[in-house]
């Protein structure tokens, strides 16, 4: 049968449907669910990097009116703090002190006031070791990791001869960037509340996973993950630090079992850098060699990245380097430094945002080297397919995103000359980048439900993070239904519906979208094949391709023949009809690399007296298939484009270079870009289709934004001062002093 699938609600600007509620603020986050009999947990932080706890005195604490629990490594339950997952989680099993901000207890009070007022009374006496904080003091003791990069590849990779290739060049940069921890800060705050129910668990979470909370939290708990039910309607930002589960999850769900009532813990914004992870401090050597004319003979992209003494993240750096630009000899690798920190986590595009920072500054050092046009050499390098994998792209429009992208913002008018372009006592300059980010897909499930009042419902267990799942889960359930986008209600956030996978790495509409259009087509399907068979119909005996879906009815093409979906079920004395579908990826990805493009355009304006760098004008363009929602789609890349802003200008968490303390742990001090830091961002989206990466044609653009933008930002500041800074941020001291 036909329906308006590919050319109904899709892609169009609707506004977003929980809009209302949040704007009321009927919208509830993990820390707002009414509980009856509700207690207050707050958790107590380590103030050492590296020791043990020699004593811990609780007995103050333990008189503060309305304490009923101080948990700590003394009275904690016994639990599997390495069961499943990915994260391994102090939670309070021994005394050891692995960083400064670690979980070494949770006080339980009837109010959230008195809980503080107890955490602060516990007097803890350690025997502080040594710590281990330094990356650059500690490259030696910098290994191999065990695991592997996301998406299940080597760390490191070859093919061709580097130094055959180096050897081969006219041309050579070899140089050194290094980026800086870096925290997420949303800003709802992590936050848990765990109701027991005898047997069973309920968490109201914070997450960007709930299905991965569940699984996690069982393991732990050694309970059946049945057992375990995580709801998260509303999340206000992740960016990745949400996307794990945390120890603060496992212990308030222990207290809440020692005291026997509900516990609510929330972090408050200090407690959030170190426990809940963080884009991980990172030194990239990269090696570029050409021949005169710009024609890439080597590319290499050595990555080091720090962790935990007690775990490991790996911070893919070099991924990128691996598929961006064609070159016969690319040689790739990542390393890790152990340091006494919290483990590091995903941050929005990890290793991709870091990495291209540093290759896409390269590629202009080489640019400048040959007296060419950063845009011409990139071209010159154009992968028509991937040299990593040796695939055709499923897509690929990075020519045309330079091609719009560079018209729009008047490239062509570049005095590529340094410190040549100037207003007063402001010098301007432009840079540009190119983005990318890999296409990925995960399983997923749907219940698309037609009921007879002529609305619908569709369920999918996945998280609206802030980007506007709920609508665009809701357009796609429209089309697919051949309903009006308002009588659809799409719910999700809760493991008792269909099983999604976490929203992060740009995959949730593409995951969950295909299983919401299975679901949504099948319904549609079954409620026309009663009306196909049923004689009372005006459907009757007619071919399912010579009926149109639209509107909550079904129509004959060139006849007055047409029926309700309500009618239908009425008729049959059915309340609803619904069908299930499971979505997952095929053979797809075996024959063809899946990646999103862009290309990245700043202009800076950098006062010459101050060093103060100002972004004044962006242009963005950007290749990501088939858009959802024109509105929310465009906010996305803005909001990337923001993030990378900050990660340029501002975003640094310092830490006591001694004690491991981070001392900018609050917005004041750690500074994060606001309405006067951002310009006007100009967004293209090239018209795209791709058949191949799944059936709706989705990229995923969560991310994207974000890769290339601090290169972009870099290569201009080279552009408007003459001078090359490879540190991030940028700020002013590195102007002037260097």
């Amino acid at each position: 049968m036909n329906s308006s699938e590919m050319k109904g609600v899709v892609g169009k600007p609707l506004n977003r449907v929980d809009g209302h509620a949040k704007v009321t603020g009927t919208a509830r986050y993990a820390a707002e669910f009414p509980v009856a009999k509700l207690v207050h947990g707050v958790t107590i932080q380590s103030t050492i990097a590296s020791g043990k706890i020699a004593q811990i005195d609780t007995r103050a604490a333990e008189r503060v009116p309305g304490v009923l629990l101080v948990m700590t490594h003394l009275n904690a339950p016994k639990v599997s703090g390495e069961a499943g997952g990915e994260r391994k989680l102090p939670l309070l099993q021994d005394n050891q002190v692995r960083y400064s901000g670690q979980h070494l207890g949770v006080v339980v009070a009837d109010t959230f006031e008195h809980a503080m007022q107890a955490a602060a009374m516990v007097n803890i006496r350690y025997d502080e070791a040594e710590p281990v904080l330094h990356l650059k003091d500690n490259l030696d003791k910098a290994y191999v990791p065990q695991g592997k990069i996301p998406r299940n590849e080597p760390p490191d990779s070859a093919h061709g001869s580097i130094e055959q290739g180096l050897a081969a060049a006219a041309v050579k940069v070899e140089q050194t960037y290094t980026t800086p921890i870096e925290n997420h800060n949303p800003m709802e705050p992590h936050a848990t509340t765990a109701v027991w129910q005898g047997d069973r668990l309920l968490l109201y979470n914070a997450t960007q996973g709930v299905f991965g909370d569940k699984k996690k939290v069982a393991a732990v708990l050694g309970m059946p993950p049945e057992n375990v039910r995580t709801m998260s309607y509303f999340v206000g930002g992740g960016f990745g630090c949400k996307g794990s589960t945390w120890a603060h999850v496992v212990l308030a769900a222990m207290a809440a079992r020692q005291v026997n009532r509900p516990v609510k813990l929330v972090l408050g914004r200090i407690q959030m850098f170190g426990p809940v992870g963080f884009r991980p401090e990172t030194m990239q050597q990269v090696s570029l060699g050409a021949t005169r004319d710009g024609k890439l003979t080597a590319l290499r992209h050595a990555g080091t990245s720090i962790t935990s003494t007690f775990d490991e993240f790996i911070e893919p750096v070099a991924k990128t380097a691996r598929m961006i630009y064609a070159c016969p000899n690319i040689e790739t690798s990542h390393r890790l430094v152990q340091l006494n920190v919290g483990t590091p986590t995903f941050m929005r595009a990890p290793g991709e945002a870091s990495g291209s920072f540093a290759l896409e500054s390269a590629m202009d050092e080489l640019a400048y080297a040959l007296k060419i046009d950063p845009i011409e050499l990139r071209l010159r390098n154009y992968a028509e397919a991937d040299p990593d994998k040796n695939l055709p792209w499923s897509s690929k429009s990075l020519r045309e995103c330079y091609q719009q992208g560079a018209a729009r913002f008047g490239w062509q008018k570049r005095n590529p000359t340094p410190r040549s372009m100037r207003d007063g006592d402001t010098l301007i300059g432009w840079g540009m980048a190119t983005a990318t980010y890999p296409t990925n897909r995960s399983p997923a499930s749907a219940i698309a439900q037609i009921k007879a009042d002529g609305t619908a419902i569709v369920r999918s267990g996945s998280q609206d993070i802030g980007t506007g799942t709920y609508t665009v889960m809701t357009q796609i359930a429209a089309d697919a239904l051949g309903m009006p986008a308002e009588k659809i209600q799409f719910e999700l956030g809760d493991t008792n519906l269909p099983e999604t996978p976490v929203s992060g790495g740009s995959q949730t509409a593409a995951s969950v979208g295909s299983a919401v259009q299975l679901a949504g087509v099948a319904a549609r399907n079954k409620l026309l094949q009663l009306a196909l068979a049923d004689q009372a119909s005006p459907l009757y005996g007619a071919a399912a391709e010579d009926v149109i879906a639209q509107n909550g009815s079904f129509l004959l093409k060139n006849k007055a023949a047409t029926e309700t979906y309500g009618a239908i079920l009425s008729r049959h004395g059915l309340k609803t009809i619904e069908a299930r579908a499971d979505a997952k990826p095929g053979e797809e990805k075996e024959k063809y690399s899946m990646h999103s493009f862009g290309a990245q355009f700043a202009e800076v304006r950098v006062n010459l007296n101050s060093g103060e760098v100002r972004v004044s004008r962006w242009v963005g363009a950007f290749g990501v298939g088939r858009l959802l929602n024109a509105k929310t789609a465009n906010s996305q890349l803005i909001g990337g484009i923001v993030y990378g802003i900050g990660m340029a200008l501002m975003e640094h968490t310092v830490m006591d270079p001694n004690r491991g303390r981070v001392v900018n742990a609050d917005l004041a001090e750690y500074h994060v870009p606001v309405n006067a830091d951002v310009p006007n961002i100009d967004v293209i989206f090239v018209d795209e289709h791709d058949p191949h990466v799944n059936q709706i044609g989705v990229k995923g653009i969560g991310e994207i934004g974000i890769t290339g933008t601090a290169a972009a930002i870099a290569n201009a500041v080279y552009h408007a001062t003459g001078q090359r800074v490879r540190d991030l941020p940028i700020t002013l001291d590195k102007l002037l002093f260097t």
